[in-house]
Formats: structure tokens, C-alpha cells, sequence
């Protein structure tokens, strides 16, 4: 599966984003899928996961109540909507896939993720 997500931009401290991430080249309903991102001179870390169908969700607990993962199937398309942003969550934003059954967990480790976009640059300016 190929994956193109988009959405970033640069924005003030309290504003929100939309990012989204389109599938394709695959069944997506059969993938768990992912939000990670990446800050200058750090890890990867995990932001957000939801399961194939939707029913589960998983959050960083950075990022518990201000961000918000969604899928649409039908559009084949992943979104993360992001609130009330702080300079900490400066960094580029990427969507994973990994392949799984209906019952899997949401899946928090990068090296659980198959798949990988291109990722998209989010600022926030305080």
C-alpha cells in the first residue's frame, strides 16, 4: 500500500490542523493505521492508532484530548485532527499501515508498521 499524507502547515499556538493521509494500492479496511512523528533530533514517536474498522483508538498521552485519529474506508483515507497545538508539537507528522486481522490492538511501536508515507511538516509558532 502507498501512502500520501498532507495537512501540514506553519500555525500559531492554540490553532488546529487537519491532516490527512490517503491509501492506495491496497484493501486499506484490512490495515491498522497509524500517525507518528518526528522532531529535529529526536525519535519517532507514536501519536495516534486506529484499528481496521475504526472501534479502536490509541493515543500518546501527550496528546490525549487535544488530537483526534478518524478513517474513512469508503475514501480510503486516514485523518489526525489536531487542537489546541503547542511548539512542542513541532515536527513531521507520517501515516503507517500495518497489515492485520479484524481483532488486532492498535499498534503503538514504529517497528509494527509496515508502511510508510512521506510525511508532512507541521510548525506551531508560539
Amino acid at each position: 500500500v502507498q501512502l500520501q499524507a498532507s495537512g501540514g502547515g506553519l500555525v500559531q499556538a492554540g490553532d488546529s490542523l487537519r491532516l490527512s493521509c490517503a491509501a492506495s494500492g491496497g484493501t486499506f479496511s484490512r490495515y491498522t493505521m497509524g500517525w507518528f512523528r518526528q522532531a529535529p533530533g529526536k525519535e519517532r514517536e507514536f501519536v495516534a492508532g486506529i484499528s481496521r474498522s475504526g472501534g479502536r483508538t490509541d493515543y500518546a498521552d501527550s496528546v490525549k484530548g487535544r488530537f483526534t485519529i478518524s478513517r474513512d474506508n469508503a475514501k480510503n483515507t486516514v485523518y489526525l485532527q489536531m487542537n489546541s497545538l503547542k511548539p512542542e508539537d513541532t515536527a513531521i507528522y507520517y501515516c503507517a499501515a500495518k497489515w492485520t486481522i479484524s481483532t488486532a490492538p492498535v499498534f503503538q511501536g514504529y517497528d509494527d508498521y509496515n508502511y510508510w508515507g512521506q510525511g508532512t511538516q507541521v510548525t506551531v509558532s508560539s
